[in-house]
């Protein structure tokens, strides 16, 4: 399978190296910095084509650019999409619909994606949305090394997108406040660092392997009068949940902006 990357951003980049990890697959890759492709051919393999040349052979192609330059660059891929229209496209330009892709492309043969960061290491979490449903299997084998993919509504990939996506961001402020508060009662920056993200981590895994609410994990560790509860009442106050759902709120706003005018 010739399996082509147009955009190698950080995400675009860390896909292509999940996806150079399956044994039956061919890179095909194309960027505007002429340094950055190679140095990831250098790494990956594959073969650097332009973007023209791409939308020709290619079997499937994934669409890493911005979503306000993803209409110029389909309008100037127009002919060779009409030649090849077996080719599968998966876009993850945020914000930008099934319906939107299908000014320039087969819905049939589209797929929306939304990865996170986490995808370089094989701990992503990736949902998807599209029209036709054959094409699920394939897209969840070609992100099989990336990490965990979950298939949404397209109506909720909005919403999959903020909390998934912009997801990490947040983890890392949270992370960087809890090494702050660290540092300020004496642990040294790595030792809080490595306390805040393995904390994270654990607790992480306590909610995918237990039939728990969260709310009742949490209860299991807030003993009455302890310091914990402590903690959690000054969370309370200062507005912690409220905060985290205003932010995912916002992200989606914004996501929903981003879309094709």
């Amino acid at each position: 399978m010739k399996v082509g990357f147009i955009g190698l951003g950080n995400m675009g980049s860390a896909l292509a190296l999940a996806v150079s990890k399956l044994a039956d697959v061919e890179l095909l890759l194309s960027n505007h910095h002429q340094e950055q492709v190679e140095a990831l051919q250098e790494q990956l393999g594959g073969r650097i084509l332009s973007n023209f040349q791409m939308a020709q052979e290619a079997d499937v192609l994934f669409l890493g650019v911005k979503p306000y330059l993803l209409s110029s660059l389909l309008d100037s891929l127009k002919e060779a999409i009409q030649e090849n229209t077996s080719a599968v496209w998966i876009s993850m330009a945020a914000g930008v619909s099934l319906e939107q892709l299908a000014q320039y492309l087969p819905i049939s043969q589209v797929v929306r994606i939304m990865p996170n960061t986490p995808v370089a290491i094989g701990q992503g979490m990736t949902t998807y949305a599209l029209y036709n449903p054959d094409l699920a299997t394939m897209t969840e084998y070609l992100l099989s090394q990336s990490g965990q993919v979950k298939r949404v509504d397209e109506q909720l990939i909005d919403a999959a997108t903020a909390l998934a996506g912009c997801g990490p961001a947040f983890v890392y402020q949270w992370i960087e406040a809890m090494m702050d508060a660290g540092v300020a009662h004496g642990l040294s920056a790595d030792d809080a660092k490595y306390l805040a993200a393995q904390t994270l981590v654990g607790s992480a895994q306590m909610v995918l392997t237990s039939s728990k609410h969260p709310a009742q994990l949490r209860q299991e560790v807030t003993s009455p009068g302890g310091s914990t509860i402590a903690g959690v009442i000054r969370l309370e106050k200062e507005g912690f949940r409220y905060t985290l759902m205003s932010a995912i709120k916002a992200a989606i706003k914004r996501t929903k902006e981003l879309g094709l005018k």
